[in-house]
């Protein structure tokens, strides 16, 4: 438990970055990423073995499932995320969004479309997949206001 999760994140990024020339996100060493407000990550040793900082005023209901309030496209980018940070389940956190974008494009806000595509290529950079190319064209397609654009970006 720390006071803040971001500063110690960057600092082993940093270290990472330094050490093998890039950020490892997959295989052993690896660093799970981080996103504004998040309030945890985990960073896995040579040997296996994890460390996962948290937040002390991390809220001590979490729904691990994803909000239970959250429905559509905004509950599969939800429970994409908590595969990601919480069980480093990248494969998993893709195949919940490509799902849920394909249900729900149709009746799903553009920012929330935009959300999940911009996940999905973050997701394909992880995992070092091709396909990058044709989200970026369905992202930069959608017609987003300056608010929502700035949302995506983050």
């Amino acid at each position: 438990m720390v006071d803040e999760v971001a500063p110690y994140h960057a600092e082993f990024t940093r270290a990472l970055r330094a050490a093998h020339g890039k950020v490892l996100a997959k295989g052993r060493p690896r660093i799970t990423r981080f996103r504004p407000g998040a309030s945890c990550f985990t960073l896995v040793g040579p040997s296996g073995n994890s460390i996962i900082f948290i937040q002390r005023d991390e809220p001590t209901a979490l729904e691990c499932g994803g909000s239970k309030s959250l429905t559509g496209l905004a509950g599969a980018i939800d429970k994409a995320r908590i595969c990601n940070e919480s069980e480093n389940g990248d494969r998993t956190a893709r195949r919940v969004l490509a799902t849920g974008r394909r249900k729900h494009v149709d009746t799903a806000p553009a920012v929330g479309v935009a959300l999940a595509l911009a996940s999905l290529i973050e997701l394909a950079t992880a995992l070092e997949e091709t396909g990058g190319g044709e989200r970026y064209g369905r992202l930069n397609a959608l017609d987003l206001t300056d608010g929502a654009c700035h949302r995506v970006a983050g």
